[in-house]
């Protein structure tokens, strides 16, 4: 829900407001790309003929206290958690006019030679190309048309041009919900409805939404956005996360943030920005966003290798956050695996769908981070003992997942066959499944050839849904092996009716119906059969569909995937979401031109275009992980147990 009216900021002053943020330009390039629209007090001063520059003067209002770095630029308090009294404020004096940071256009229409000269794995993609021209070709045949082609070469160039005014009218509204702050481009707002008088938080800017927008920027060469983004969230990581008088982890990132502006202290008359992060508590259901700091690190690393400026992830302030994320998720528990848990509602599907414990999602996004993360941790003495546990956790979450979580016809039979009650340090049950979880629908549509990844996995529990956004993300990752990640693929194309049918990508396959939806959900209206996070299909998950087709050297499947999506998604307004189990009809609740669906789209075109540049989302697994795997299996689980060597002698 909303974070409240500005008017609320005014509380700040007095302690009695919600903890506001304002701008820091130390942060990054201070010259904006596109025009600003806010509000803020500035001054326009001409500094030359041809641009002026955006100055911020920092004030820090508080005292913060003895920890905070020194150096670190402005407004970065390592692990100093700052209070809502610690205010930086900004006096802006906005350029009239300012240099775009755009590159070529690159929009072009993917063809097969991009296809065939792609190999991420050592794999040449020289067969199984869907060509669109003899695709177009074949359509032409079957409808009598004549032979000289005439009519075809029409169709044909008329198809293009309404291609390219998709992707214009994409770019256009992607550039429209862009969010300034202070001047510069901070980020995207959820959504831009103008239809809609109840916007609830779709205008905020949040984590999880923006990573579609921002790989979109990377991949048309305007950086500054992605920067500002990745520099101003990681400042609010630092910010005070309190719920009726309890605070989580450092390092928890917020799931959105809201540029507001409010009166200047100490002078009514003029006013300035500052940024109000929710971290959860403002949020419905009040759910802490565990995948935000997870697709933080994604997003990074995806800037570096983008752009090529590693001076961003080398910054300390960037380093600590980085670590502040890896020791919240790496801390110790009582957990037995090596997966995180979580609560229901901690990801994308954000509302109770009883994906509560280890969902697939959230350890997909957690082994890439690690990945990540490892790829860019700067080698220093105190980071030896966090890259150690960094190393030992990659190596037992790929083992627990893979040889887990996987599933197909043969696995499905095992399971069918278990014994349970096994009291053994060898059981084949490890986790005591009783057979007759196998629901009818799953022994009907598991097909011959392909196999996916389960959606959790606990002590007597698995549950058979298929997620897509954890399938896919494992792909990405090389979470699943290549075999596996290729039956995933084979799956889709097998159940192709069920997973894409009108518009891509079902969010998760089956829904919950009847008795089951009342008891899982607890009736939730909205997440009814075929909707919304129970089995609606979201247009934005056709980017990671897409990475995923072509880390695998398959890009054709996700050509034909977003042919389907440009029959209707413009007409439709570029909803959040469709209804019905084919996708048939717009979300009952679902928001017009939705930014991640438009972002999701516009990626898709661009890797397909140029599907080497999906290598800043890749990470493909190294000789290490795979030895240690081997090991793994290999080894016997007795010879783990015993007391661990330890130097030090008790007196009892």
């Amino acid at each position: 829900m909303s974070m409240g009216t500005a008017e609320v900021a005014l509380q700040v002053l007095s302690g009695a407001g919600p903890r506001l943020l304002t701008s820091d330009m130390c942060f990054g390039n201070v010259y904006s790309t596109y025009p600003s629209s806010f509000h803020s007090k500035c001054t326009k001063k001409r500094t030359s003929e041809h641009m002026n520059f955006l100055r911020c003067s920092n004030m820090l209002r508080s005292h913060i206290g003895p920890k905070q770095f020194k150096g670190l630029g402005c407004g970065v308090f390592g692990d100093t958690a700052v209070n809502r009294f610690q205010l930086l404020s900004c006096k802006c004096q906005q350029a009239e006019s300012v240099s775009g940071l755009t590159a070529e256009d690159g929009n072009g229409t993917w063809f097969v030679d991009s296809a065939k000269k792609l190999n991420l794995n050592g794999v040449s993609n020289s067969t199984n190309i869907l060509e669109f021209e003899d695709v177009q070709q074949s359509e032409q045949e079957k409808k009598g048309l004549t032979s000289n082609g005439v009519v075809g070469t029409a169709r044909d160039t008329m198809h293009k041009a309404s291609v390219d005014s998709i992707e214009d009218e994409a770019w256009n509204l992607l550039r429209d919900s862009m969010v300034y702050y202070c001047g510069s481009p901070i980020g995207t707002i959820a959504a831009n409805d103008p239809t809609s008088s109840n916007v609830l938080n779709y205008d905020q800017v949040f984590i999880r939404d923006f990573i579609p927008s921002g790989i979109a920027f990377l991949l048309k060469g305007e950086y500054d956005i992605v920067r500002n983004f990745i520099l101003h969230t990681l400042q609010l990581q630092s910010w005070e996360k309190t719920m009726d008088c309890h605070s989580p982890g450092q390092g928890l990132m917020p799931a959105s943030f809201k540029v507001r502006t409010v009166p200047l202290d100490g002078d009514d008359s003029a006013t300035e920005e500052v940024l109000d992060p929710d971290f959860g508590e403002a949020a419905i259901g009040r759910v802490a966003p565990v995948d935000s700091g997870l697709w933080w690190i994604i997003l990074l690393r995806a800037y570096g290798k983008s752009s090529g400026d590693l001076s961003v992830q080398e910054r300390v302030d960037v380093q600590t956050g980085i670590k502040m994320i890896l020791r919240l998720c790496l801390a110790d528990g009582f957990d037995m695996f090596p997966t995180l848990l979580v609560t229901d509602g901690s990801c994308m599907i954000d509302r109770r769908m009883g994906i509560h414990g280890h969902p697939l999602e959230i350890q997909a996004l957690f082994y890439s981070a690690l990945l990540c993360a490892r790829e860019m941790l700067a080698p220093e003495d105190g980071s030896a003992d966090l890259i150690r546990a960094l190393n030992n956790r990659l190596v037992a979450l790929s083992f627990h997942i893979r040889e887990y979580y996987w599933i197909d016809l043969r696995k499905l039979n095992e399971i069918y066959r278990y014994k349970t009650e096994e009291y053994s340090y060898d059981a084949v049950n490890k986790f005591n499944i009783y057979p007759d979880q196998i629901s009818p629908w799953l022994v009907e549509w598991m097909p011959n050839k392909g196999g996916y990844l389960i959606g959790n996995l606990q002590p007597a529990h698995m549950d058979f849904r298929f997620f897509s956004l954890g399938n896919l993300w494992s792909v990405v990752s090389s979470l699943a092996t290549t075999e596996q990640s290729h039956a995933i693929l084979d799956l889709v194309e097998a159940k192709w009716a069920d997973l894409v049918a009108d518009m891509p990508f079902k969010i998760c396959y089956p829904a919950l119906e009847g008795q089951e939806w009342q008891i899982i959900t607890g009736s939730d209206p909205k997440n009814t059969p075929w909707s919304y996070h129970n089995g609606g299909s979201w247009p934005t998950l056709l980017w990671q569909f897409t990475v995923a087709c072509i880390k695998m050297n398959r890009p054709e499947i996700a050509a034909r995937a977003v042919q389907v999506a440009e029959r209707r998604i413009s007409k439709d307004k570029w909803p959040e979401y469709y209804d019905t189990k084919r996708a048939r009809f717009i979300g009952k609740q679902a928001c017009l031109f939705q930014t991640w669906s438009i972002a999701g789209y516009l990626v898709a075109k661009l890797l397909l275009a140029d599907p080497s540049a999906a290598k800043i989302l890749i990470t493909e697994e190294d000789s290490e992980l795979v030895n240690a795997f081997s090991c793994m299996i290999s080894a016997n689980p007795r010879r783990k147990r015993g007391r661990k060597d330890s130097k030090q002698t008790y007196i009892v």
